[in-house]
């Protein structure tokens, strides 16, 4: 099973020269972000849940929305995230 990429998910890379293992923290994050639910289920097919999981626990940046529903779908806290942990470092000034 092969893993389609949305050339428009990718726009600042060449989608055909994306090697799936080699980085596949970038692309499992991308499709996280900016990626559709349908795509998001085929990322978790691909790679697995664990190393979805990882991946995402590893983050530098994942915004409040998707921080939120990583938390609630893999079922961790947010404060276990790493982009939650730098976030807390670096606290912003009038964050509504």
């Amino acid at each position: 099973m092969e893993l389609q990429l949305r050339p428009s998910l990718f726009w600042d890379t060449n989608v055909e020269t994306i090697d799936l293992h080699k980085h596949r923290a970038s692309v499992i994050e991308r499709i996280t972000l900016r990626g559709r639910m349908d795509e998001f289920r085929a990322m978790l097919n691909y790679y697995g849940k664990d190393t979805a999981k990882k991946a995402l626990l590893n983050a530098r940046y994942l915004d409040k929305v998707t921080l939120s529903f990583c938390s609630i779908i893999f079922n961790v806290p947010i404060t276990e995230f790493r982009c939650y942990k730098l976030a807390q470092s670096n606290p912003e000034h009038w964050n509504y």
